[in-house]
């Protein structure tokens, strides 16, 4: 058993990110498994940040901490931020949906490179279609099935802007 402290930080502290900087941003996201699952996968791919607004599970609950595999105590992580202030500091705004949206386009076809965030949104719902993004990501799927887990849609958008940045 041990007792840390959580870091400190401040949504503002991501004011002064590169234009090469990265982050993921998630929305009302419930389940713990998904969130850690996104947590270990924006930082084995490289992101800068994660941010959470408000309405997504704890990222400190036991289940979030073990599905992350100690990916949270490598990223930082914003907490009971707003989408507004993260456009507000200079991100270029990715939506994900499963479906088709005006302004949307393959998640492989769509330039990533720069300072993005990847926004994601609740497992049930989605995004709001009324979530102010500069673009839709979306990622073709030859199946029946409506859409992808948000956490391995999270994966492949996470590793795509990582190639992206490494070219």
């Amino acid at each position: 058993m041990a007792i840390a402290l959580k870091r400190e930080v401040d949504i503002a502290d991501l004011g002064s990110a590169k234009k090469s900087d990265w982050i993921v941003v998630v929305d009302k996201i419930s389940d713990p498994g998904n969130l850690g699952t996104i947590l270990r996968s924006a930082e084995a791919a490289g992101a800068s940040a994660v941010v959470l607004t408000s309405g997504t599970v704890d990222a400190f609950s036991p289940k979030v901490v073990r599905a992350s595999a100690g990916a949270l105590f490598n990223v930082p992580i914003y907490e009971g931020a707003t989408i507004e202030q993260v456009a507000d500091l200079g991100f270029a705004l990715w939506g994900s949906s499963s479906h088709e949206m005006p302004n949307s386009s393959s998640f492989t076809a769509t330039d990533l490179s720069g300072k993005v965030a990847i926004v994601l949104g609740n497992e049930a719902h989605g995004l709001s279609a009324s979530t102010k993004v500069d673009g839709w990501l979306t990622i073709p799927h030859a199946g029946r099935g409506e859409s992808l887990n948000v956490a391995m849609a999270a994966t492949l958008l996470c590793f795509e802007v990582k190639r992206q940045h490494e070219i």
